[in-house]
């Protein structure tokens, strides 16, 4: 476990409302990371879908999504042995 220490620059209301509400208590503070972290990678995942929906691709065949499936699989096996 990592310790971090914090420095924030807010207005009182907020601080204080931060703090009648706990959320500058350890686990309320994780929580808020955690969420923010998921929120993040979600944001960057709908980023890039609009970039691959942006190069008009057309979609892939069941038969080319199989194959790739089975070349994942077999270098799958081939790296357990």
């Amino acid at each position: 476990m990592t310790t971090v220490q914090l420095t924030l620059n807010i207005p009182d209301s907020l601080a204080f409302a931060a703090n009648q509400a706990g959320l500058f208590k350890p686990e309320a503070m994780e929580h808020l990371l955690r969420e923010a972290v998921r929120k993040k990678a979600a944001d960057e995942l709908f980023v890039i879908a609009d970039e691959l929906t942006a190069l008009d691709m057309p979609p892939m065949t069941m038969e080319e999504i199989q194959a790739d499936v089975n070349a994942v699989r077999a270098a799958h096996r081939a790296s357990v042995r």
